[in-house]
C-alpha cells in the first residue's frame, strides 16, 4: 500500500503513533478507492482521513470491521469530531475550529455522499449538526481486507461518478479558452484576471498587435503556461522569474515591436516604478518595447489612472477599438477625416 502523506511535510502526522499513521493511511486508501481525489496538501489529507474515521467511530485498526453509519444511529457534530480526533488521534485542534473542519474536511466528503448530515433540519453552520457515514460506504469499510476488496469496490461503484471526476469536469467547464493569433488554442483557469488576458490576446492583439505572436503567458495555476524561450532569447530578452515578467509578452516581427502587457484587475499597472524596472530589464533587447496596461472596464481604469506611467499605452476591454496614449505630443494631431 502506498504512503499518502509525506512525514517531512506534515509534522502532525510524523508525531503520531505507528498504528495511528497506519490507520490514517488505510483511510486514505479506502477513500481513494471510493473516488476521492488525493491532490490535496498533506495536512488536508490527514484532516479528511481522521474526520472520516471519527464519523465511523473508528479508534483502532480492529474497529474497521465495526465501522458505524447512520443506521447505527451514530453521528458526531463538528465539535464532537474535534473532541474525538484530539482524544484518539493525537490532535490538539481547538473546538473553535469546528467551521474549519466542516469546510475543509466534511465538505470534501459530503459532495461524494460518503458522509452526510444526520439531520436536514438544522442550519448547515450549526456546530451541533451531526454527521454520519453513508451505510453503503460503511459496508465497504467493514469488508476492508477481504480477498479482492478493490475489485469488489470497483464493481459496487461502477454506476457512481467519482468525486474526482466531478471536480475535474467542473474545473474543465470553468476554464477560459483562449485562441492565440496563429490559431492555437490554450485554456486558462477561471477568474476575472484571466478573462482579461483572453480579451487582450483575442481583441487587443488582433487590432493593435501588428500580427504579433504571444511569447509568454502566465496563469494563476500554471505560471509558465506559455513560454517561447528560444524566441525571447533571440531578441536578447532576459531570463526573468515569473514575478518579474509582465502578464503577457508578444512580439510583432513586422514592426520589431515587443509588447509588455500588464492585465490589471486588482493591482499592478505599469506605473513609473514598474516602467523603470521593465526598461532596465530589457535594455539589451533588440526589439522596440511597447508598454501596455489593460483593464476590463473604464471604472477599473479610473481607479488606477493617476498611477499610469508616461510613454505607455492603456487599453480597456469594454472599449476595444481605442487606446489611451500617455505619450505627450507623440500622437498629437488633428482627428479630422481627410
Amino acid at each position: 500500500m502506498k504512503q499518502y502523506i509525506d512525514q517531512d511535510k506534515c509534522p502532525t502526522y510524523a508525531s503520531k503513533e505507528k498504528e495511528t499513521k497506519e490507520l490514517i493511511n488505510i483511510a486514505l486508501y479506502i477513500l481513494e478507492a471510493f473516488g476521492m481525489p488525493m491532490d490535496r496538501t498533506p495536512r488536508m489529507l490527514e484532516k479528511t482521513a481522521i474526520s472520516f474515521l471519527a464519523c465511523s467511530d473508528i479508534k483502532t485498526l480492529g474497529d474497521l470491521k465495526k465501522a458505524k453509519d447512520s443506521k447505527s444511529n451514530f453521528a458526531l457534530g463538528t465539535k464532537e469530531i474535534i473532541d474525538f480526533v484530539n482524544k484518539h488521534y493525537g490532535e490538539s485542534i481547538s473546538r473553535g475550529s469546528y467551521d474549519y473542519i466542516k469546510r475543509h474536511a466534511l465538505d470534501f466528503l459530503t459532495p461524494a455522499e460518503i458522509v452526510y448530515p444526520a439531520s436536514s433540519t438544522k442550519n448547515t453552520n450549526d456546530s451541533t449538526r451531526g454527521y454520519s457515514v453513508n451505510p453503503f460506504y460503511a459496508e465497504l469499510v467493514r469488508s476492508f481486507g477481504t480477498k479482492n476488496w478493490d475489485k469488489h469496490v470497483a464493481i459496487r461503484l461502477k454506476d457512481i461518478e467519482p468525486l474526482k471526476d466531478k471536480l475535474r469536469r467542473k474545473r474543465d467547464l470553468e476554464k477560459v479558452e483562449v485562441k492565440l493569433p496563429k490559431g492555437i488554442k490554450i485554456t486558462l483557469s477561471t477568474g476575472k484576471h484571466n478573462e482579461l488576458q483572453k480579451n487582450i490576446i483575442e481583441e487587443f492583439l488582433s487590432v493593435f498587435g501588428q500580427k504579433s505572436e504571444v511569447l509568454y503567458l502566465g496563469d494563476s495555476t500554471d505560471k509558465y503556461l506559455l513560454l517561447e524561450t528560444e524566441k525571447l532569447e533571440s531578441l536578447n530578452f532576459p531570463k526573468l522569474s515569473h514575478e518579474e515578467l509582465p502578464d503577457i509578452v508578444a512580439y510583432s516581427k513586422k514592426k520589431n515591436w515587443l509588447f509588455l502587457i500588464e492585465a490589471v484587475y486588482t493591482s499592478g499597472p505599469i506605473d513609473e516604478l514598474r516602467y523603470i524596472q521593465l526598461e532596465k530589464l530589457t535594455e539589451e533587447c533588440t526589439a522596440e518595447i511597447i508598454y501596455v496596461t489593460a483593464f476590463l472596464t473604464r471604472d477599473k481604469f479610473r481607479k488606477f489612472a493617476k498611477d499610469i506611467a508616461w510613454e505607455t499605452e492603456v487599453w480597456i476591454a469594454d472599449n476595444p477599438e481605442h487606446l489611451i496614449h500617455f505619450n505627450g505630443d507623440k500622437f498629437f494631431g488633428s482627428y479630422k477625416t481627410k
